[in-house]
């Protein structure tokens, strides 16, 4: 039986129309910096930058859900130099925000493995999410080191090893053994950059999204840019496979 999602505290400014839960593929920080004349590293640090007010926007909207596609298991093919500065500036990034997270309430949630990340990284990583666990905020979900795929793969092999029938396996069975089971599926998928891939995110959470595409590269998709994705998001009809309504 899946656990219930974890209620949070209703925004002031909280828009009945707007979805649940957001997920967002953060990209196009290397040609922001490129276009600039700058390192690869400096896009990507002005994308971390940004983070906190796509967030609170999101957050006042009364978006109850946050995911950040921060780290693939694809990315592990990028150059070292760049790789290690990711981690570098992941790091640097939980040590700068998790106290003014955890002061407004947000709660903090990983999905994806930490055994392959330097150990400095994933003891913050533990730290972000033990502290931040009572809040009743907004559910910040942070995708680092994590695939689609290897997710289901990792959720069948937990099945097979419990020694469950055939006839047992269900699809709520394989949800309770995803990465957070009990965090809904996301309404909204943004992806910045002008790109109009899933790349192995969120495969299985994702059958039923509204998928957004802005050609606004990650630093600059600000309050204005998130307010146009949560306009596209309301004119939107979800029928999950039924036929309009009359």
């Amino acid at each position: 039986m899946a656990r219930a999602a974890p209620e949070r505290s209703a925004s002031l400014h909280a828009d009945p129309g707007a979805p649940r839960h957001v997920a967002i593929i953060m990209d196009g920080n290397g040609r922001w910096a490129s276009e600039r004349g700058l390192p690869r590293l400096a896009g990507h640090r002005a994308g971390a930058d940004n983070l906190q007010r796509v967030l609170r926007t999101l957050d006042s909207s009364g978006v109850g859900f946050v995911t950040l596609y921060a780290f693939s298991t694809e990315n592990w093919n990028r150059p070292t130099a760049e790789v290690n500065g990711l981690l570098e500036l992941m790091r640097s990034v939980i040590g700068d925000c998790v106290e003014e997270l955890h002061q407004r309430k947000v709660r903090i949630r990983h999905l994806g493995e930490l055994d392959n990340i330097p150990a400095s990284l994933a003891d913050a990583t533990r730290e972000a999410v033990e502290r931040t666990a009572r809040n009743t905020g907004l559910n910040l979900c942070v995708a680092f080191d994590y695939g689609g795929r290897s997710e289901v793969v990792r959720a069948v092999r937990r099945i097979v090893a419990s020694g469950v029938s055939e006839d047992e396996v269900t699809e709520q069975l394989i949800r309770d053994n995803l990465y957070l089971p009990d965090v809904p599926d996301p309404d909204l998928i943004i992806r910045t950059a002008g790109e109009q891939r899933l790349s192995n995110f969120l495969i299985w959470q994702a059958a039923y999204s509204e998928y957004y595409q802005t050609p606004a590269y990650w630093p600059d998709f600000d309050d204005v840019e998130v307010e146009r994705a949560l306009n596209e998001f309301k004119r939107r009809r979800r029928r999950f496979g039924a036929l309009p309504e009359e």
